[in-house]
């Protein structure tokens, strides 16, 4: 592309993408930017895949920005590392944003050099000034740009500070005709060298000019994508290896090496000159005090057992349960009275007072009775995220992940299973070990998802009223146990392999800015009501048609109806477990459109007193395993097809889930039997 016609393109449209560090703010820029509401998370590893949005803006521009995974380097390995590098290197941006945490400039700065070198627009926005501040610290920044040659405007994503005066910068840098990459950055010798391939690819037609540091920088390395990617005839590589070969290497340090070196010398040159530090480096924040406790080797993971069991004691204790008390008294006695009232007094028909109340009420309304309390574990477990202990979470779980075959970052989408497993298995694009990445999406389903918390209370609120948050403890406690024996039965099996590397960075304990928290828990919720006012309704309806009439059409009792001949047909299948009544099969039938579908088919199926009739509490608890462990609702279903790419293992993971969770069900109802009548 010629300069004159990129710069019509500029004027007409700005494509900028952010680039950064892991957990550096780019989401939160991003979400600022274009008034997203994409999941920001204090850890990394959040954005997997990129996403795009207008910017808003007052300079009557048409900006498209993009979010990336983060990258510490242009060296990728993981998965979501390859969609930035190829992004930056292919689509061409005409602007980068590299979004630089203050508060840790040096580490930041390295990914800096390499994107000062693909010749493109760059703007530095340093974020998090106001952490730096906080700290006592301060950056220079006139002198910063100065010495690195690229325009920087220091921001607070998340306070929205200076996001204006970035979208000016952005927009007056794009107009530039020409833009110089860095070079400043090496020895004499090696720039030396570099400019020397630098010259030989000039003969290089394919070649895009402005990336010819960037291309002679990856070939001294001995990249190897970089090095296919061109058809060099013998003499060019001859030639081009003669000037790589000028560089001596040792045994011990290859030539990748060597650039990296250079790259932190020259950061350090910089950082030396331009932050100022008003503590030692032996200072300990509060950050690293908290760490010498949560992080103890000893102290750790009965610390991590505490607060969960502490977030359900809230969760399903006095205030959770005061929650759901007063959602079930509006929804039933107010909302379902008065519907009732108003449809017999409309004259309505005894079956269309039955469809709304036995039907659309009972089905749907049981399940958004739960909503408040299902919120408030929400926003507990939002505040982990967002304070950065998740992360911590995930460094402690990673010896006893490695265990089982799988490292720390498989931590990550495991945990976002808690909240739905659509999500998490699209988080195991993270994990560049493919066998890290299959036995992380077989476990991942049995991490209890948000989705089930209507049956739990169902079931709890009947059966184990008084010692509710010990028993959805254990449920949760008893997911983790299976997702850990299938990881040791498959690693030893079918998944052999290695276990990959595992670094992560910790952030800093941060409060949860209100806005992150409430987007956290509006997504949730959105996600909720839009399921509750298309499946849940649809699934409600459906099986109050079923249980209301008969193959014939005519309206019958519930045990006469299509419903129950279904049912009577599935139910000798769970005889085993101890609850081989029709209703509770054809429930866990609907279950796999949407599993909150369980809950609202047995409130419009069941009563108070036929549930309590139907069950005793040893096949209740049997009926929440099984719940816990089978197969994952559609959408799950869908996720989990697309990121294995093969149809062989989502069967797999389809039919041992449903044999996992059959088995352990039938042992608890059998064991327990088998107890009870001894004792």
């Amino acid at each position: 592309m010629t300069q004159k016609s990129e710069n019509v393109r500029t004027k007409n449209k700005i494509s900028v993408v952010l680039a950064g560090n892991p957990n550096c703010g780019k989401t939160t820029l991003f979400n600022q930017l274009t008034g997203s509401k994409q999941y920001v998370g204090n850890w990394p590893g959040v954005t997997v895949e990129k996403k795009s949005g207008k910017v808003r803006n007052n300079l009557n521009k048409n900006i498209e920005a993009v979010d990336l995974p983060g990258i510490y380097s242009l060296s990728p390995y993981t998965p979501e590392e390859i969609v930035t590098r190829n992004c930056l290197l292919n689509d061409d941006p005409d602007v980068i944003i590299d979004i630089v945490d203050a508060t840790n400039l040096e580490r930041n700065l390295y990914l800096t050099t390499q994107l000062a070198e693909l010749g493109r627009p760059i703007v530095i926005a340093l974020n998090m000034c106001d952490l730096l501040e906080k700290n006592g610290d301060k950056i220079d920044v006139a002198l910063l740009e100065a010495k690195i040659g690229i325009p920087i405007v220091p921001i607070s994503a998340s306070k929205n500070v200076g996001v204006d005066k970035l979208i000016e910068k952005v927009v007056q840098i794009s107009e530039k005709s020409k833009y110089v990459p860095v070079k400043n950055i090496y020895s004499p010798v090696v720039n030396k060298t570099l400019c020397e391939i630098e010259e030989a690819l000039e003969e290089i037609k394919q070649h895009k000019y402005h990336r010819k540091r960037w291309t002679a920088v990856k070939l001294f390395e001995g990249d190897r994508v970089t090095w296919a990617h061109y058809d060099f005839t013998q003499a060019q590589k001859e030639h081009i290896n003669s000037h790589i070969e000028e560089i001596n290497i040792t045994k011990n340090i290859d030539r990748e090496m060597i650039i990296a070196d250079e790259r932190y010398k020259y950061i350090c040159s910089i950082t030396d000159k331009v932050l100022t530090r008003r503590r030692p480096a032996d200072y300990l924040s509060i950050s690293d005090k908290i760490d010498n406790i949560v992080t103890n080797r000893f102290l750790a993971i009965p610390l991590f057992l505490a607060v969960m069991l502490l977030v359900f004691t809230i969760t399903f204790g006095a205030p959770g349960t005061l929650l759901r008390d007063s959602a079930d008294y509006f929804i039933n006695d107010v909302v379902g009275s008065g519907v009732h009232s108003l449809l017999v007094s409309m004259g309505a028909s005894e079956w269309s007072q039955s469809l709304v109340t036995d039907g659309i009420v009972a089905g749907v309304g049981s399940v958004i009775s739960f909503l408040p309390q299902i919120m408030l574990l929400f926003t507990l477990l939002s505040l982990l995220e967002d304070s950065g202990y998740m992360s911590r979470a995930a460094f402690i779980m990673d010896k006893l992940l490695r265990y089982i075959g799988l490292s720390g970052r498989a931590f990550v989408p495991m945990l976002m299973g808690f909240g739905c497993t659509v999500p998490a298995v699209l988080a195991t694009r993270t994990l560049e070990n493919p066998k890290d990445k299959r036995l992380t999406i077989l476990i991942t389903p049995f991490m209890s998802c948000s989705a089930k918390m209507p049956v739990y209370l169902l079931i709890i609120s009947y059966f184990f009223a008084d010692s509710g948050p010990l028993v959805l403890f254990g449920i949760y406690l008893l997911g983790v146990a299976v997702a850990v024996l299938t990881a040791l039965l498959f690693k030893s099996t079918i998944l052999k392999g290695k276990n990959a590397p595992f670094v992560m960075e910790l952030p800093p304990y941060r409060m949860p800015s209100p806005k992150s928290l409430w987007l956290h828990i509006w997504e949730r919720l959105k996600d909720f009501l839009v399921r509750a006012g298309t499946v849940l309704l649809g699934a409600s309806v459906l099986v109050w048609f079923l249980q209301s009439f008969d193959f014939s059409l005519n309206m019958v009792t519930p045990d006469e109806s299509m419903l129950a001949s279904i049912g009577k047909f599935i139910a000798p299948v769970f005889s085993l477990c101890g609850f081989g009544d029709w209703r509770a099969s054809v429930s866990l039938v609907t279950g796999i459109a949407a599993k909150e579908s369980v809950a609202s088919t047995m409130a419009v199926l069941y009563s108070g007193t036929s549930i309590l009739n139907s069950f005793s509490a040893l096949s209740a608890f049997s009926f929440l395993v099984f719940v816990l462990l089978y197969t994952p609702c559609i959408a799950a279903l869908s996720a989990i097809r697309r990121e294995m790419g093969s149809a062989k293992w989502t069967a797999l993971a389809i039919v041992y889930q449903l044999a996992v969770a059959w088995f352990a069900s039938a042992f608890v109802f059998q064991i327990g039997t088998l107890v009870t009548n001894l004792f």
